[in-house]
């Protein structure tokens, strides 16, 4: 890799230059192996991880169980992408483009699969009638801002993320490039919430919980090692006041433990497959 770049006429992929994810990157989709996947005892499978997009539905079926909506239990299969578990002919099938999470629902008949994180989270939500707001003006607040984070979330994360933590050099012209963006989309959300209690109004949606995974984790020091000093954001105030309130909610604390594998093992739940599984089932009891 060289400071003076020009592009071939015909780009064709370097393993050199992939980063930390370069096992995993590849320019094409599709199965690289055939396996099948697990099916527990629930309707809802769930097949994922515990990065920010995974647990914004982990969160979601959490929250829903949390209500009162029995019919929200679900078991949670680890799907390993650093070794390529996504890449399965299983989880192909119901996620084409090789992405945690994905949701199968065998409530219906037949099946249903349910893919991207904000499909999920609006999936479920008209499913069970809750978390996103019946009246026409409050629905489409939260689905400006749902949506608003899947576009925005790949910036922050395969942007910044990358740049700024992953990438095998540093390259001050990108990291300044993705850094203005971030910096802006915390600003929006510090205005947004200045006068509102949660990001689409004064009710919980799934707005936020699509949104605290990813920016309530990265302003907490949580994600891209030192980046929250780097962008400062202890600064802003109305962000963190909103980050405290949902970071307190019992069913946000056991969606972050839903297939992680990092951190603190008692805060890890790999797989979950009943409400007792926090309980009895956490790494550092498996270990011990």
């Amino acid at each position: 890799m060289t400071e003076d770049y020009t592009p071939p006429k015909v780009w064709t992929p370097n393993k050199e230059n992939g980063g930390k994810f370069a096992s995993i990157n590849r320019p094409t989709a599709g199965k690289t192996h055939d396996k099948e996947l697990s099916v527990g005892k629930h309707p809802l499978q769930l097949y994922s991880l515990a990065t920010p997009n995974g647990q914004k539905v982990t969160i979601m079926l959490e929250e829903l169980l949390e209500a009162g909506h029995t019919g929200a239990e679900y078991d949670a299969w680890l799907i390993d992408i650093g070794e390529g578990d996504q890449f399965s002919s299983g989880f192909v099938d119901v996620n084409p483009n090789s992405k945690i999470p994905a949701l199968m629902d065998h409530s219906v008949t037949p099946a249903q699969r349910v893919f991207e994180s904000g499909s999920i989270l609006l999936y479920l939500a008209e499913k069970f009638g809750a978390f996103l707001p019946k009246d026409s003006a409050a629905r489409t607040e939260t689905l400006n801002w749902l949506f608003w984070q899947m576009g925005a979330g790949p910036y922050l994360g395969g942007g910044f993320g990358h740049f700024y933590a992953y990438a095998p050099v540093k390259i001050e012209y990108a990291i300044d490039r993705f850094t203005m963006e971030v910096k802006r989309q915390l600003d929006l959300l510090d205005q947004r919430l200045a006068d509102n209690r949660f990001i689409a109004g004064e009710e919980y949606t799934i707005a936020d919980m699509a949104i605290f995974p990813w920016y309530g984790r990265l302003i907490t020091g949580g994600a891209y090692g030192d980046a929250a000093t780097f962008l400062d954001a202890a600064s802003y105030k109305n962000l963190h006041r909103w980050q405290q309130e949902i970071a307190a909610r019992p069913a946000v604390q056991r969606g972050q433990m839903v297939n992680a594998t990092s951190g603190d093992p008692s805060k890890q739940l790999r797989e979950r497959h009943d409400a007792s599984d926090f309980q009895t089932r956490t790494q550092d009891k498996l270990e011990a």
